[in-house]
């Protein structure tokens, strides 16, 4: 069964798992998924990969208003030759676009239309180190960081490489390129557990990127697309 995108153009939708929503077994993988998993030799590598493909099969299945549909296996979820992730359904290329971040037992993926550069990224708060700072934020970054109060300066920090991070993934690029080559406007002070307004752009003077961050329970989340959108479609804070 092919569900329909019914979703606003510029609507994107997020959906966040941890290791305990994942299906035991594998069952749940397509034939080209499971010889996926079946390449990977390190067992942390096999759960972040199953983590990541069981929560993006379910934010797509919800995309597509396929809730219903019993065989997950539809809906594959497979790397591009420059790494992003790709939806299909039943073969076809799904119609979505798609991304997809994992971090200690914890994912998130977020969905949107065809045609939209879309990146997500989750991060646990944590310290970051001062040589961090110096080695992945631009100046303005590093300032914004080294000024705040001490007891905000770990969130802040992870505020930004998580949206570093999110807008090279919109880029369809990731971690090969230059994290100093995006700069985020620093906020006054970190956001709650709402999703806030967040812009990004290219350290050289190039043009915006447009999203969405949120803060709460030490776990950053942010999404970044190519054009302004309404706050992600959140499950989990929509109660």
């Amino acid at each position: 069964m092919k569900g329909s995108v019914a979703n606003a153009p510029t609507e994107v939708r997020v959906l966040a798992q941890a290791e305990a929503d994942v299906p035991p077994g594998d069952r749940w993988l397509s034939t080209r998924e499971a010889a996926v998993l079946r390449d990977m030799r390190f067992e942390a590598r096999r759960r972040d990969w199953r983590l990541g493909r069981w929560t993006a099969k379910a934010a797509v299945r919800a995309w597509l208003r396929m809730e219903g549909v019993a065989d997950v296996r539809e809906v594959e979820i497979l790397a591009a030759p420059d790494g992003a992730p790709e939806a299909f359904l039943s073969g076809v290329t799904a119609g979505v676009t798609l991304s997809i971040s994992h971090r200690a037992g914890h994912a998130l993926a977020a969905v949107g239309p065809p045609g939209l550069a879309l990146g997500c990224d989750l991060e646990a708060v944590e310290p970051r180190s001062p040589a961090f700072v110096r080695d992945y934020f631009t100046e303005a970054e590093r300032a914004a960081v080294e000024s705040a109060p001490a007891d905000a300066r770990a969130a802040l920090a992870n505020l930004l490489w998580a949206a570093k991070e999110a807008a090279l993934k919109a880029r369809r690029t990731g971690l090969r390129e230059d994290t100093r080559s995006v700069e985020v406007e620093a906020p006054a002070a970190p956001p709650g557990g709402e999703w806030t307004p967040i812009t990004v752009r290219q350290a050289a003077g190039g043009r915006a990127l447009f999203g969405w961050w949120s803060y709460a329970d030490h776990w950053v989340r942010a999404v970044i697309t190519d054009q302004p959108t309404p706050p992600p479609h959140d499950p989990a804070a929509a109660g």
